[in-house]
């Protein structure tokens, strides 16, 4: 069974050392990991430019996936990668399952309140707005509901694993538990 491993990680100058450490994490369970970076199951139009070639062999990885893996920990903002959470919705759309994970315990409410700022104000019913009058979603989840939503409805598994800012990219605790859950689910054997 293969898995994908989404995640921002791909812009850590170290990269493949954390890739390899997740394939073999993967590889322990019965599972093989796919990392963006891998080479892709059909090589793009050498004529495209270079972005859209990464995002078409990223896409060819995720369809040949049976799962993936997304790291959902808070990247240059309060939320996950935007890049990260396309390719989520691009297997849950799929019908596969997805799994998450995230490095900050913090909700995602308080995480965009704090980066608003003064910018945020209380509406007339208690709810809180942007500069722009747009509501600050605040149920209670780590990151927006429809990538928690989207991972409990495909039968997986969200894990939250706070970890100091020095380790955020680094530590795999709650990715490990991630890929135990991914074999159940999958039926794989290590």
């Amino acid at each position: 069974m293969r898995i994908y491993l989404a995640g921002p990680e791909v812009f850590l100058a170290d990269v493949e050392a954390l890739a390899a450490a997740k394939r073999g994490l993967c590889a322990a369970h019965g599972l093989t990991g796919v990392f963006p970076l891998d080479p892709p199951p059909q090589a793009p139009d050498a004529a495209w430019p270079d972005w859209l070639r990464i995002s078409q062999a990223n896409e060819a990885h995720i369809r040949s996936c049976d799962a993936l893996i997304a790291n959902l920990t808070p990247f240059r903002g309060p939320s996950a990668d935007v890049g990260t959470v396309y390719e989520l919705g691009f297997m849950r759309a799929l019908g596969r399952p997805v799994f998450g994970y995230t490095h900050v315990a913090r909700r995602f409410g308080a995480r965009s309140l704090a980066a608003l700022g003064p910018a945020a104000r209380r509406r007339a019913d208690g709810a809180w707005e942007d500069a722009e009058g747009m509501a600050v979603e605040e149920f209670d989840r780590h990151d927006n509901l429809m990538l928690e939503g989207g991972i409990v409805a495909s039968g997986g598994r969200f894990e939250v694993e706070a970890v100091p800012p020095d380790r955020r990219w680094h530590d795999l605790t709650a990715f490990t538990r991630c890929v135990a859950e991914a074999a159940r689910v999958l039926g794989a054997s290590a």
